[in-house]
């Protein structure tokens, strides 16, 4: 039964060899290697914002949890994400963010963020917070990504050798083609993804009398759940805190803010929009909406865990693999499997680029040539897959903890001083450093004082509070501390914003 999953996956991996090998031969340098050399259009840029959006934790985790608190008020989850997260953030940031940071020169958000508040040192702390915190996120990933496998394939291959050949994959994906090979993969991936998904529904929903018989069906279940005490109603802010969280959390992502740096023309960001929210909205909605029809599973195939609690990363895989035939679940895989590798792919390229672009040749060696600059950044790329592999693997205690803060602190870090960068004239560099490191103090700070204070599992329920805390609370501290400090020169301000 699973030899028909195992031949598609291995055709998917040799057409990922064959683009990585087309997109190291057209790769000269490392503008090509980090934004495709500035020429890609909508539609690849677009799926490659979405596919980087959505990885194996939507589907294997958050799906299921939120999915079985919340029903189908989880749905609300999927409609930010495609309204706030793709489609707003493309018109708002997309733009300006192609203008100035051609303005300034600048690839990178650590380039970004040194040459608009002309600091240096914020380069090398931008950087160190992007290497640091997207790692873990990363091996999360390739966590997720390894279970689904290994109940795919019925459990014929380890945890381990599913995790190895899922990273060497990673590895000739991203170091040997670069963005160039990543954009056109993401697109056959993204199509995968969509497809996929509404695949999954309407098999899934069938067995239920189809989608409006199981939604009110599912309505009719949580409650009676309720009622019965089996499922414990969150506290409110729960539910905002995520939409928040995952919606407004990617304005300030800088795996995400990278797609705006390789928009060929203004001309196509509003087409790209369109066809990120679009695609947004199908995947969000049909992960969601999978998660909210876990309910539907009769009581004794509902995963435990060895605590006896409901395991809510096996909630989504068992109901899919109990409904679906086996040449679709084959699509799920490859469905997982791609939200997966474009994820790890925008996340490598970030870090490494963090490491080459803003440390290397940014601060220790300005005089690298274009060779060595390239070839570290494919070496480095091939570090930090290592390194997440490595966590993956030994999952250390302390890991898992750094895992449910890794977003909150990378985009609360950043956010903030990046959108008052582009709009506001006035923002200085002690405006947009207040608002670093109160971003990374406070998700830090609430998550571990939860962690110590009540316990592991009550910090991880409240970490998207404590993200959305960090994304907020920078919004209101920079303007504050930019207005009672010396504005920045009138020579960065006319080349940041295009002035004569």
């Amino acid at each position: 039964m699973y030899l028909f999953p195992l031949v598609l996956t291995l055709l998917f991996f040799v057409l990922i060899f064959f683009i990585a090998i087309w997109g190291m031969r057209r790769t000269v340098d490392v503008h090509d290697f980090f934004l495709g050399g500035g020429t890609l259009g909508a539609w690849f840029l677009a799926f490659s914002y979405g596919t980087a959006y959505f990885s194996a934790v939507i589907f294997v985790g958050f799906a299921g949890k939120f999915g079985w608190q919340f029903g189908l008020s989880a749905l609300w989850v999927g409609i930010g994400n495609a309204v706030i997260g793709s489609g707003l953030a493309w018109i708002i940031l997309g733009r300006r963010t192609r203008r100035m940071t051609h303005n300034l020169e600048v690839k990178t958000m650590p380039e970004f963020f040194a040459v608009r508040y002309e600091s240096n040192g914020m380069k090398i702390i931008t950087a160190l917070i992007i290497f640091i915190f997207l790692t873990p996120y990363t091996a999360s990933v390739f966590t997720g990504l390894s279970y689904l496998f290994e109940i795919v394939f019925e459990r014929r291959f380890s945890f381990t050798f599913v995790l190895t050949v899922i990273s060497a994959v990673s590895f000739i994906y991203v170091s040997f083609g670069g963005y160039k090979a990543i954009a056109r993969i993401d697109f056959i991936q993204g199509l995968i993804m969509f497809i996929g998904s509404l695949l999954m529904v309407y098999f899934v929903a069938k067995n239920y009398g189809g989608i409006w018989a199981a939604a009110a069906e599912v309505s009719t279940k949580i409650n009676e759940r309720i009622s019965g005490g089996e499922v414990q109603l969150s506290s409110w802010y729960i539910l905002p805190s995520v939409v928040f969280m995952t919606s407004f959390g990617v304005w300030g992502l800088p795996q995400m803010v990278h797609k705006y740096y390789a928009i060929r023309d203004e001309g196509e960001i509003i087409r790209g929009a369109l066809i990120t929210t679009i695609f947004a909205l199908v995947i969000g909605c049909a992960a969601y909406f999978t998660g909210a029809m876990t309910h539907l599973m009769p009581a004794g195939e509902i995963p435990k865990t060895l605590a006896g609690g409901v395991n809510f990363d096996q909630l989504v895989p068992d109901l899919v693999a109990s409904h679906l035939p086996q040449i679709l679940m084959a699509v799920i895989l490859l469905l997982v499997l791609s939200a997966s590798l474009s994820t790890l792919s925008s996340l490598a390229l970030v870090s490494s680029s963090a490491i080459t672009i803003d440390l290397y040749k940014g601060y220790f060696n300005p005089r690298a040539t274009a060779g060595n600059e390239l070839l570290l950044m494919r070496l480095l790329c091939g570090v930090f897959i290592l390194i997440s592999y490595l966590i993956a693997l030994y999952k250390p205690a302390w890991i898992v903890s750094l895992m449910s803060i890794s977003w909150g602190a990378v985009a609360g870090s950043f956010l903030a001083p990046y959108i008052y960068g582009l709009f506001w004239k006035r923002t200085t560099k002690l405006g947009a450093y207040s608002g670093m490191w109160s971003g990374l103090f406070i998700s830090n700070g609430l998550y571990w004082y939860w962690f110590f204070t009540e316990s592991p599992i009550e910090a991880g329920t409240r970490s998207p509070l404590a993200a959305s805390i960090a994304i907020i609370i920078p919004l209101i501290v920079v303007p504050i501390v930019s207005i009672i400090t010396p504005p920045p020169k009138n020579e960065t301000i006319k080349k940041a914003f295009g002035v004569s």
